[in-house]
């Protein structure tokens, strides 16, 4: 009954290779199911635009009833069809990725490629990579300088991935463009720490939504390519097989696929097959059960058997009697027995015995006996493997293995029907419980062997291995066969395995506990089997790493090792999560257990980092490269704990020997990078974002953050350049966008912003970023009802927004609308009763209003928070002298000139600010003679500076009348520098 899915059609002109010609001998050779054939045959004659065309296909029964064998000789069907291609998967994957991987495969070998999934999923797989493997660092703050974005204690990304599942963000790099948004005690703050710890490891906003949500941000790409395969072909057919076993992990996924739009649309000449022992689950497919072609399948009819068994030369009636005896008409068991004894006349023999015996007993080469059931011991044979384990006499049948009834081929390695494989491995494991040691031990030390020759060019680091899917799949098999042969004492080297694989992904966590299981089932070991089922069950928890960790940790059979390890994998695990106090316990319990091992150390120093325990980092992150001093991870946290602590001399040192030690280290180009922008080394910060980009030229991050610098240097162009670049990369870059819009905004380019703002907010809707800054662009063009409104959608995206709603406040001031100013500014005080800025804001509001004591209480806060802050020492002058208190008001004018004066000596950005500082405060002093002359010195700073130095000025001479006409004179002045330019 077997069929070979490699069926090709003969294409006009061409004779049929030897290969085709076999494959269509054994279609002729089906027998029975003729109806099931039928029902699929037929679909292709329709048109499948028909609203009742069967698209959906369940084919489902017990095992051994021949489902395989059916979808195919469906598959065979529909590739003898003209320009019909089909992909075959079954259970050799183990989530969705590796579903439409191996879909895509199967389509490439039919030479219609998903070149762009494959390669979106190729990214996938290298940012999910960086994300289990590099140090976090901060992020550059995009609007760093900027008076109006005091830097928040949690990034506003919180807000909307509580509202959004985490998904779609786009504020990356530069969650600080979001700066003063959020207060960190709003709920959300969990969801942002686990982005932000994405976040600071990938750089971009959309490599950590591939990374946090990889099947929303990889299925429209799969749909999108299968698309265009079905438009060049008549049908496209998909087959999944041994579903009960892939379902749980696939049927959201395909239900999406084929009903939903989340993803996209499926083509309408695209049909599904799926093919398992079990019902569909009704809590996925309940709504469209109806819209399914259900093929049920039964054991053969006793005319069917006989037709078989009449086919393979079996009619004597005592032969067929028997084998419809033995075989309960199961069609697996009714084709193995008819191909046993073709009419020769031999007989059954008793039949007490079991199938599997007969089949041995009937086979009169004893070596091929032998190698039947040596073939049965591991999971799936190859050639290799196959002269590995068989007697030498044998090693030349391969190919007849390959043609036995219960052996199924599958791209180049074939693997026995559980059915049988299980009587066969219970024979061998009871008749010789010595022999079956001695084999799964010899197949263990065959896969260690191939393992080791795998590491030889892997190199030495274990992370390299883990990421090679064959060395995954020697280490697996090795696993299980040690566990085969030793069940008990293999159990604490299959656990350690078992937390390296949810170090890896959650597929592989599923892979090992499927394995374990399997091992249990095979050898009859109860301890094995419940591992098994509960590290699988770990695996569909909320939270798959943790769940399967703490349950290892829970147990009697890991040694010290085992639990270090596990410990400081659940550690990095819990500091992604946010949890970094959890992080701490996990890390210093691995260092307890393996105080000599650098792993436990650079992760403890990582935890402090992420705690803000700066000197304690360093000294872990210093013990962790004692121990090897060749711990690039290590150094680059150590570095950026050093970063944090101001010692940048220190910092550079540790990023220079992490790039000595690995100079494709991306990461820490860019990292070094921003410490050379902190001491002010703008070239050489261009510079390593540049060797970062050279590194990776789709490296998002190093491309935003470049471009962030060359805004701040003023060079519009090169930054305009860099975020082209970034939304080439990723047309949906919605942070690229935004900040882009934020340049031409610089420029004066208006309505280029507006259009950049536009496209921002189309691709994430509650950007709240994108509409405060939007808003501010506004309010520079003077649309103020259009800069309120979109204030309003930023504080309704994000109720804790404190920049928002400070920056609505004060536009409601500059209106005159003074109550509801205060409302904004109460909101923002009480949501962060720390920012200076909010307070001042309500303060100037109180003065307007006259309520003075008000006014100088919040002054009095402000000046506890930043005393070094002139405008912050001026306001609470004034504020002091309407109050009537003189002597405390010339005090603080007094601070704040040498604050002002300081600055003015420093040059740049900051200079600028005190000379308009000092403006204000010589009209608050009543110096006529002071305030022309600084006057003069603002002379050429920019029409946008000398309204907000305007502005200044006629708030002081509403809120202290005496100074009106020092202030008069004043703006005047600065208005005729407006007027010669």
């Amino acid at each position: 009954m077997s069929g070979d899915p490699g069926a090709v059609v003969q294409v006009a002109g061409r004779r049929p290779t030897r290969q085709e010609v076999n494959r269509r001998r054994e279609r002729t050779g089906f027998v029975g199911r003729r109806g099931e054939l039928a029902v699929f045959r037929e679909t292709f004659a329709r048109d499948p635009e028909e609203p009742d065309f069967p698209f959906l296909f369940h084919v489902h029964g017990n095992g051994g009833v021949g489902k395989s064998t059916l979808v195919r000789q469906w598959e065979s069907t529909a590739r003898e069809q003209a320009s019909v291609v089909t992909a075959y998967v079954d259970d050799d994957v183990h989530d969705v990725f590796e579903a439409m991987e191996a879909v895509s495969a199967r389509l490439s070998k039919q030479e219609h490629p998903l070149k762009r999934f494959d390669k979106q999923l190729a990214t996938y797989r290298q940012r999910r990579h960086q994300a289990e493997s590099a140090v976090p660092a901060p992020q550059p703050d995009p609007l760093a300088g900027q008076a109006a974005a005091p830097v928040p204690a949690a990034s506003p990304s919180s807000m909307v991935a509580a509202q959004v599942g985490l998904v779609g963000l786009g504020m990356v790099p530069g969650v600080g463009a979001f700066v003063g948004a959020v207060d960190p005690q709003q709920v959300a703050l969990g969801a942002d720490r686990v982005r932000a710890a994405l976040t600071m490891r990938l750089r971009s906003h959309d490599d950590v939504q591939l990374v946090m949500n990889p099947v929303a941000a990889l299925a429209p790409v799969f749909l999108e390519d299968l698309a265009e395969v079905a438009e060049r072909c008549e049908r496209v057919v998909l087959f999944f097989d041994v579903y009960e076993r892939t379902g749980p992990l696939l049927d959201a996924w395909l239900h999406a696929t084929v009903f939903g739009e989340e993803y996209g649309g499926l083509p309408v000449n695209v049909q599904v097959v799926l093919s398992g022992q079990l019902p569909l689950d009704t809590r996925v497919w309940g709504d469209q059960l109806g819209q399914v072609t259900e093929v049920s399948l039964d054991v053969f009819t006793e005319e069917e058997a006989r037709t078989l068994l009449t086919a393979h030369g079996v009619t004597d009636e005592p032969s067929v009697e028997l084998v419809l005896r033995l075989s309960g008409r199961l069609p697996l068991l009714v084709d193995m027995l008819a191909r046993s004894d073709p009419g020769r006349g031999r007989g059954m023999g008793d039949p007490s015995e079991t199938a599997v015996e007969r089949f041995l007993k009937w086979e009169p080469d004893t070596e091929r006996r032998a190698a039947a059931l040596a073939c049965a011991l591991p999971l799936q044979i190859d050639e290799d493997i196959y002269r590995a384990v068989v007697p030498e006499a044998a090693a030349q049948g391969y190919a007849w293995l390959r043609g036995l009834a219960f052996v199924s081929p599958q791209a180049g390695r074939c693997r026995y029907h559980d059915v049988v494989r299980a009587a066969m491995l219970r024979l061998q494991r009871t008749r010789s419980p010595a022999r079956w040691q001695q084999a799964h031990t010899g197949l263990a030390e065959l896969f260690r062997r191939l393992r080791s020759a795998a590491e030889a060019e892997l190199g030495t680091d274990p992370d390299d291995h883990w990421a090679d899917a064959a060395w995954r799949e020697h280490r697996l098999n090795e696993t299980y066969h040690r566990l085969c042969a030793h069940p008990r004492t293999a159990l604490p080297d299959a656990l350690r395995e078992s937390a390296c694989a949810v170090d890896h992904d959650v597929a592989t966590l599923r892979r090992w506990a499927q394995t374990i299981g399997r091992a249990g089932l095979d050898t009859d070991s109860a301890a094995l089997t419940s591992w098994g089922h509960r590290l699988e069950a770990a695996a569909e928890q909320e939270r798959p790493a943790s769940a399967a960790l703490t349950l290892i940790l829970g147990a009697p059979e890991p040694d010290a090792d085992v639990r270090a390890l596990v410990h400081t994998i659940r550690a990095a695990e819990r500091r992604g999560a946010g949890d970094e106090e959890g992080a701490l316990a996990d890390c210093e319990a691995a260092v307890a257990l393996a105080p000599d091992t650098a792993r436990p150390h650079a992760g403890l120093g990582e935890t402090y980092r992420l705690l803000g325990r700066h000197e304690e980092a360093v000294a872990a992150c210093t013990r962790a490269v004692e121990i090897d001093p060749l711990y690039v991870l290590a150094y680059g946290s150590r570095g950026d704990a050093y970063r944090s602590l101001g010692r940048h001399d220190e910092a550079l040192a540790d990023f220079l020997r992490a790039v000595e030690i690995d100079p494709r280290y991306a990461w820490a180009y860019g990292s070094r990078a921003q410490v050379y922008e902190a001491m002010g080394r703008q070239e050489d910060a261009l510079a390593d974002y540049d060797r970062a980009t050279e590194v990776d030229p789709r490296y998002e991050w190093a491309i935003g953050s470049r471009a962030q610098l060359f805004e701040r240097l003023g060079r519009y162009e090169e930054a305009l350049a860099d975020y082209d670049r970034a939304v080439e990369i990723d047309p949906q870059y919605a942070w690229a966008y935004a900040s882009r819009a934020r340049t031409y905004g610089a420029m004066g380019r208006h309505e280029e912003a507006l259009a950049d703002y536009a496209r921002a907010i189309g691709i994430v809707p509650g950007y709240a970023w994108a509409y405060g800054s939007r808003a501010q662009l506004f309010e520079r063009m003077g649309r103020y009802e259009e800069a309120l409104a979109d204030y309003g959608r930023a504080v309704e995206a994000h109720p804790g927004y404190v920049w928002a709603a400070t920056s609505r406040g004060e536009l409601y001031e500059r209106l005159g609308r003074y109550g509801e100013a205060l409302a904004d500014l109460d909101r923002a005080v009480g949501l962060d009763p720390s920012s200076e800025w909010a307070l001042c804001a309500r303060a100037r509001v109180y003065l307007r209003l006259g309520r003075h004591e008000e006014a100088v209480a919040d002054c009095v806060r402000s000046v506890e928070i930043d005393a070094e802050d002139g405008w912050n020492q001026m306001l609470y002058a004034v504020a002091l002298r309407v109050a009537g208190d003189g002597q405390g008001a010339e005090a603080r004018f007094g601070r704040a000139l040498r604050s002002f004066t300081a600055l003015d000596e420093g040059g740049g950005e900051k200079a600028v600010d005190a000379r308009q500082g000092l403006l204000v405060l010589a009209c608050a002093r009543l110096d006529t003679d002071a305030a022309a002359t600084r006057c003069e010195a603002l002379r050429g700073i920019g029409e946008e500076l000398i309204e907000e130095t305007v502005e200044d000025l006629l708030f002081l001479r509403e809120a202290f009348s005496e100074a009106g006409p020092g202030v008069g004179a004043a703006v005047r002045r600065l208005r005729s520098f407006q007027s010669t330019r």
